[in-house]
Formats: C-alpha cells, sequence, structure tokens
C-alpha cells in the first residue's frame, strides 16, 4: 500500500521535499471519504486545506446558474493530483467548486503545515511556479477549444478524453456534467452524440460506450 508520504512526493507540488518533511506532513494530513455529490469546498469559500485525490474522481466546477442555470465542469481530478492550491497563494477564496462525481478519497493538508515548508525550503517554490504554468496551459486549451471548436468537436474531445485510450468503457460523469465539461446544453451535446452514433463512430447505451472510429472521432476533435 502506498503511504500518504509517497502520494505527496509524486504530485509536482510535493516532488522536491525532503522525506523527513514529507512524512511530518503526512503525519498531520487527514483524509476524507466521500460518496457522488458531496462537496469538498464550495465557490466563496474561504481556504484553509490543499488536497491529492487518493481515489475516485473530483470535479472542478464553476457556477454559471445566475446566467443560464449550468455549471461548467473546468477540470476533472483523478487519482493523484493535487487541487486547491491556488488560495494558499493570494490568500483569496475558493475560486471554483469542488464536488466528488463518484466514490472518492481525497487527502487533506491543512495551509498552516504547507507555508512553513516553503519558508525553510523556498527552492520549492519552483515546483508551485511548475504547477501553476500547468494550470495555465490548461485554461489555455479550454479557451482555445471554445473558439475554434464547435460544441461536436467539444464533445468528440471529451469522449475520447474521457475514454483514457479504451475503446469500450463506462463514462465516469453523468450527460449533464458531460454538457459541462464541453461547456453547452445537455441538449446540443446530446445531439452531437446522436451524430456519432448515425455516423457509427460510436455505440452508446446510457453510460457505456463502445468507439467504433477513433480515427474519425480524434479527428473531429481538432
Amino acid at each position: 500500500m502506498v503511504s500518504h508520504a509517497e502520494v505527496l512526493s509524486k504530485t509536482s507540488f510535493f516532488s522536491d521535499s525532503p522525506e523527513p518533511v514529507l512524512s511530518a506532513l503526512a503525519a498531520k494530513a487527514t483524509t476524507r471519504a466521500l460518496v457522488r455529490g458531496d462537496v469538498v469546498f464550495s465557490e466563496g469559500d474561504q481556504p484553509d486545506a490543499l488536497y491529492v485525490v487518493l481515489a475516485g474522481r473530483i470535479a472542478i466546477v464553476i457556477d454559471n446558474k445566475p446566467l443560464d442555470h449550468r455549471e461548467t465542469v473546468v477540470a476533472l481530478m483523478e487519482e493523484g493530483d493535487l487541487f486547491g492550491e491556488l488560495a494558499m497563494l493570494d490568500d483569496g477564496p475558493r475560486s471554483a467548486t469542488a464536488r466528488a462525481i463518484e466514490t472518492a478519497t481525497v487527502l487533506q493538508v491543512n495551509y498552516s503545515e504547507v507555508l512553513p515548508l516553503l519558508t525553510l525550503h523556498p527552492d520549492l517554490m519552483w515546483n508551485v511556479v511548475r504547477l501553476l504554468a500547468k494550470r495555465l496551459r490548461t485554461m489555455d486549451e479550454v479557451l482555445s477549444d471554445s473558439v475554434f471548436l464547435d460544441v461536436t468537436g467539444r464533445t468528440a474531445k471529451r469522449i475520447v478524453e474521457l475514454s483514457n485510450g479504451q475503446n469500450e468503457f463506462t463514462l465516469p460523469v453523468t450527460q449533464e456534467e458531460l454538457a459541462g465539461m464541453v461547456g453547452a446544453s445537455r441538449e446540443r451535446v446530446n445531439k452531437a452524440i446522436a451524430s456519432f452514433i448515425r455516423l457509427h463512430w460510436i455505440e452508446q447505451q446510457d453510460r457505456h460506450y463502445k468507439i467504433l472510429n477513433r480515427q474519425s472521432l480524434e479527428q473531429r476533435s481538432h
């Protein structure tokens, strides 16, 4: 079984931390067991901790309800992914909501334990810079997709990504959540999926998908 110290060491945020420091952090970290729908933190909350996914998936969502009663899924955190660190750097409120989309477990590390580490080992700030650069690249890709890909193209791209290279898989999100990842209404995403079925690119039954023509699906996603 992988220890919590090992889990932390595999994240880009803590990858260069000395082993005694990681062990000390792990000893004070706590685990949270979640079921689908449980909220880790909400947009606007005052933050006090960062998290690493030990099992399951966590969706990072932004609430658009004042405008169109929908949520936008900006990221999907899976096993080993770290999230919730941004507010530690600028002392601002949570910029998004983190919610379990399936049974999950997260490791919670309080900011009060992490900040002294950065003070004692300022070279570790480069890890923070690299993590933020990765976040920025991800957001740039999301923005590029929204500008240059239509709903059908974005739907194809998300299906390819969620397949994890498998031709038969169970979609890890609901149709509503998939629509949030695509950035469109559920109706428009369902219409795109129906077109893929008509073209014999995929087969679908509820959340079970079978990719019949991955090449065409990938081409449509560019």
